[in-house]
C-alpha cells in the first residue's frame, strides 16, 4: 500500500510540474522525499560474511627412542620436542592431529612398532601446543584392542580434546565431533581408515573403527551438513612412503568431493603428497592434501622428517561455505641419534634448503595458490 501510494505522489507531482512548466523548491523536497522512502522500503541484502582459521599435521607415531627422550623420573615430558611450532599452531582457530599410536595409557605398557601404545603425556602435550580435535581412525586403532580405544577415549574427555573416528561404544560413535567457534561458524570433524593391520574389529562392535565404506562416508557428511557449517574429512589411505596420491586415493576424495565436503586430509603415506582441489558434483570446491606425512616420528629418512603445518580458511557467506588460502609451514623432525627430538619450521634451517625448495615445488604442483609460511609468528 506505500508503494502503490507512492505512485499515485510521484504521478501527481509530475503533472504539476509539466503544466506549470517548473518545479517548485516545495515539490523537489517532496520527490525527494518519497524517492528517499522508496530506498528504505527496499534495501539491499548484504551477505554476512564469516572466517576462521585451520591448521591440520600429521602423524603423531611415537617410537621407542622418543619415548626414552622424553622419559622423566615421574613420567614423559613431549612438550620441548613440539616449542619450535608452537606458535604456528596455537595461533589459529582449529587445529587438528592425527594421532597414530594409540593413547592407551602406561597400565597397559608403552610400546612400539609394530603395536604402539602411547602414555597420557602426549595427549597433555597436544593440548598445551593448540591441538583442538585429533583424527583416531588409522591402521594403528586397535593396537590395543578394546581397552586401548577406551582408555584413549576417556583420556581425550578428561583433558577436554574432542576426537573423532574411534569410539568407546555405540552411542558415542552416534554424535557427530563439531566443533563450534566463537565467530559463529560451525566445524565438523570425520574420520575413517583402510584397515587396521590385519587385527579385526571384535563382532557387534564396529564403533570401535571407522573404516573406509563409501556409503557410511555419504552418510556422515550428509549428516554433518545438517548440523554443521564445514565438514572436514580425514582419510587415513594410500601407500607408504609414495610421494604421490594413487588411483584409490584420487577416486575416493573426488567421492567425498562429491558429498559437498569442504577439506580432506589424507595420511598414512608417512611422506607428504600434494594439495589439490576438487570440483564436487554440485559445482562446489574441495580442498585435498593427499598425506599431511609424518609431525613426528622416529623415522630416518629424509622424506619421512619432513612434515607440515597445513593451513587453509574457512569463509561463510551466508549460506555459502568455502575453504580458501591454502598455505603451509613445511616442517623438519631434527634429531641426533635417536635422541634431542625437536619438530622445526623447515624455513629456517638453512642445510635444509635444497630439500625445501623441493618440496615446495612438489606441493604446490596441483594446487598453485599454494603458499609458504615463511615468518615468525611468535611476536
Amino acid at each position: 500500500m506505500k508503494i502503490k501510494a507512492f505512485f499515485v505522489a510521484l504521478s501527481g507531482l509530475i503533472i504539476l510540474t509539466l503544466c506549470s512548466g517548473g518545479v517548485p523548491k516545495q515539490q523537489t523536497e517532496a520527490v525527494q522525499a518519497v524517492q528517499q522512502k522508496i530506498v528504505e522500503l527496499e534495501p539491499k541484502e548484504v551477505p554476512d560474511s564469516k572466517s576462521i582459521s585451520v591448521t591440520a599435521i600429521g602423524d603423531v607415531l611415537l617410537h621407542s627412542s622418543i619415548y626414552y627422550d622424553a622419559s622423566t623420573k615421574t613420567g614423559y615430558d613431549f612438550d620441548p620436542m613440539f616449542q619450535d611450532v608452537k606458535p604456528y599452531l596455537d595461533r589459529t582457530t582449529l587445529t587438528v592431529a592425527n594421532q597414530e599410536s594409540i593413547m592407551g595409557g602406561e597400565a597397559l605398557g608403552v610400546s612400539t612398532y609394530p603395536n604402539f601404545n602411547s602414555p597420557d603425556e602426549i595427549g597433555d602435550t597436544l593440548k598445551d601446543v593448540g591441538v583442538d580435535v585429533v583424527t583416531m581412525a588409522n591402521n594403528h586403532t586397535l593396537d590395543k584392542g578394546e581397552t586401548g580405544v577406551k582408555h584413549a577415549t576417556a583420556q581425550y574427555e578428561k583433558i577436554g580434546m574432542a576426537y573423532t573416528g574411534a569410539y568407546a561404544n555405540k552411542e558415542d560413535s552416534e554424535k557427530l565431533t563439531i566443533e563450534d567457534t566463537a565467530e559463529g561458524i560451525s566445524v565438523a570433524f570425520l574420520s575413517y581408515t583402510y584397515g587396521t593391520n590385519g587385527i579385526p574389529v571384535p563382532q557387534g562392535k564396529d564403533y570401535l573403527v571407522n573404516l573406509i565404506d563409501k556409503q557410511k562416508i555419504k552418510y556422515d557428511i550428509n549428516h554433518a551438513k545438517q548440523q554443521a557449517d564445514a565438514v572436514i574429512v580425514s582419510l587415513h589411505f594410500g601407500v607408504e612412503y609414495e610421494d604421490d596420491p594413487n588411483e584409490e586415493q584420487k577416486d575416493l576424495a573426488q567421492f567425498v568431493a562429491d558429498q559437498g565436503a569442504t577439506a580432506v586430509l589424507g595420511c598414512h603415506p608417512h611422506v607428504l603428497q600434494p594439495v589439490e582441489w576438487l570440483r564436487g558434483k554440485e559445482g562446489n570446491k574441495t580442498l585435498v592434501i593427499y598425506s599431511l606425512g609424518n609431525f613426528i616420528a622416529a623415522q630416518e629418512e629424509t622424506d619421512r622428517r619432513i612434515g607440515a603445518a597445513f593451513q587453509f580458511d574457512i569463509v561463510k557467506d551466508g549460506k555459502t561455505v568455502t575453504a580458501k588460502e591454502p598455505r603451509m609451514l613445511l616442517t623438519y623432525l631434527s634429531f641426533s641419534d635417536w635422541q634431542h627430538y625437536r619438530v622445526q619450521p623447515m624455513y629456517q634451517l638453512p642445510e635444509m634448503k635444497s630439500a625445501y625448495e623441493a618440496k615446495k615445488k612438489h606441493m604446490a604442483k596441483l594446487a598453485p595458490d599454494l603458499s609458504f609460511i615463511e615468518k615468525d609468528t611468535s611476536s
